[in-house]
């Protein structure tokens, strides 16, 4: 029997980066393309993949691979403006609540739009999709449906594996080298709506720089990369945040503590989810008034995301806003809406 030779062009850059070369973000972009696509064998794809994590990724690499996911995405569109996501890489295991997800609802019911790009639970015990099925949201809503809810409420939730088909043809492998890879960067870049502006968590200072500018080559118009001294991929109620922020035109960097807001700093745990189930109780409780370490650390983040999008010219003012989002009802209205979009 005779096996086909895999495509040349696809084998040279797989050459290259062997030798130690980073990809263009064109050339990424073709070799993601293909594997997506299913034009490159599972070797190819594997060893790209691991070569490419013994290098460190690089921000073309990153990027190339983000346009070749989206390109064969659903795509959602939006006239809102802004238009953000708050979502973290995951990996810290920090066995927290829906943070991200409580923290969406929040500043959608702020008043700032919102398409929460999420999927289930990879290294923790609920994941984005996870606590809103557990609410009844539908996760497997059409782009239009998402368009209407974001047109009508300001929110919307994009299920990565809904959005992403394509990304099923990498699974096989990516389970069977058991590395981490780009796909595990990559997932918060991939939303398939136009953002203007971004928040991104991550558990390694190492990563910020790159994610950063990852985020400006996308065409963010502001944008933020965090991460927390104890290790979180959000801003932690319980240390110090470093955060880097692309504001269109340079990079700045500082650091975000509780106290800067009148909160104060809670012990390690105080923050704990569990499952789907328990994680839910947690958020209406939350989005009810409850005070407390879960309410402090969506207050914390929202506000830095409030900040980011232009709703506030201060951290403290942000605050405010994510208060009133919380005991006005805004953020519960959010997540009605959600719901409702499902019906």
């Amino acid at each position: 029997m005779t096996i086909a030779a895999p495509p040349f062009h696809l084998t040279e850059l797989i050459r290259r980066c062997a030798g130690g070369r980073h990809l263009e973000a064109d050339e990424a972009e073709t070799a993601f393309g293909m594997i997506l696509d299913g034009a490159a064998t599972q070797a190819q794809t594997a060893a790209l993949l691991a070569i490419l994590a013994r290098n460190g990724e690089s921000a073309a690499e990153l990027a190339g691979a983000v346009r070749a996911v989206r390109a064969r995405a659903g795509t959602v569109q939006s006239a809102r403006r802004p238009l953000l996501d708050v979502c973290g890489t995951g990996g810290d295991h920090s066995h927290s609540f829906n943070i991200s997800t409580a923290t969406a609802l929040v500043v959608a019911g702020a008043g700032v739009a919102v398409a929460k790009h999420g999927n289930r639970a990879m290294t923790s015990r609920s994941g984005s999709a996870d606590v809103l099925e557990a609410a009844g949201v539908d996760l497997q809503r059409s782009a239009a449906t998402a368009e209407a809810s974001l047109a009508s409420a300001g929110v919307a939730f994009l299920y990565a594996q809904a959005f992403h088909p394509a990304l099923q043809a990498v699974a096989p492998v990516r389970r069977e080298i058991g590395i981490r890879t780009l796909f595990n960067l990559i997932g918060p870049l991939c939303n398939p709506a136009e953002l203007t502006h971004q928040i991104v968590g991550v558990p390694e200072r190492r990563s910020m720089q790159t994610m950063l500018a990852v985020l400006a080559m996308l065409g963010r118009t502001r944008a933020a990369v965090l991460c927390a001294a104890d290790g979180m991929d959000e801003v932690s109620v319980t240390t110090a945040t470093h955060v880097m922020e692309w504001t269109g035109s340079r990079v700045l960097e500082y650091e975000i503590a509780p106290e800067m807001i009148g909160l104060p700093r809670y012990a390690p745990g105080a923050v704990a989810g569990g499952g789907p189930q328990e994680n839910l109780a947690i958020l209406r409780r939350l989005l009810d008034g409850w005070d407390g370490a879960h309410r402090d650390i969506v207050v914390l983040n929202a506000a830095l995301a409030l900040q980011i999008a232009g709703a506030a010219p201060d951290l403290s003012g942000a605050a405010e806003l994510a208060q009133s989002s919380i005991d006005g009802g805004g953020a519960a209205r959010a997540l009605a809406a959600l719901i409702a979009a499902s019906c």
